[in-house]
């Protein structure tokens, strides 16, 4: 079992956003989010969809609001966003909001500031699903981030528990920092 020392946590500045400058990383984890905020899963967000999902999220919406901004996105005959239609609107909000910083489609992995950002961004990812800060996604912490998401898997520990085993290395219970990393690294991308 490693010490405490070799698990510090990293202190950086919380970005503005959770977008990943590594567009494989990006592109899957708005795949993901349509996917969540696709409640039928009949390949379209409605606003009404949208409006519950921001609302799980603790971001209340008003819901004429919401519509003013999301209908010019949907496509005539359509019933909602498909996922085009939504990595559109996420494309215009993260360059008016953030400058589109995130969508820097050159992946230079070389490039040492380039690593660095990957490693902030992991780093904001893990602060997520770290909870209460000690430097651990324990099973009851991947479980409550699972619940808030809307996800069927965070109503049964046992399958947290499994989640959790699958990518824990040191065979501690929960999950590290560097096995997150691995973890995210190793995300493969069905093309």
């Amino acid at each position: 079992m490693e010490s405490n020392d070799d698990n510090k946590r990293v202190n950086i500045q919380s970005s503005s956003s959770f977008r990943l400058r590594s567009p494989s990383l990006n592109a899957l984890r708005l795949q993901r989010i349509f996917d969540l905020f696709d409640k039928n899963g009949d390949g379209f967000i409605t606003v009404d969809e949208l409006s519950q999902a921001l609302s799980r999220l603790g971001l209340n919406a008003d819901l004429s609001d919401l519509l003013s901004t999301v209908e010019s996105y949907i496509q005539p005959g359509n019933t909602g966003l498909n996922f085009d239609d939504f990595s559109s609107l996420h494309k215009t909000l993260d360059d008016s909001f953030f400058g589109g910083a995130g969508d820097d489609d050159d992946d230079n992995d070389d490039d040492p500031s380039s690593a660095a950002a990957d490693e902030s961004d992991l780093a904001e990812a893990f602060k997520v699903f770290d909870e209460n800060g000690d430097g651990f996604i324990s099973a009851r912490e991947l479980q409550a981030v699972l619940k808030k998401l809307g996800l069927p898997e965070g109503g049964e520990m046992e399958r947290v528990e499994k989640m959790i085993v699958s990518v824990d290395r040191n065979k501690d219970g929960r999950v590290d920092f560097f096995e997150f990393k691995n973890m995210m690294r190793t995300v493969v991308i069905p093309s």
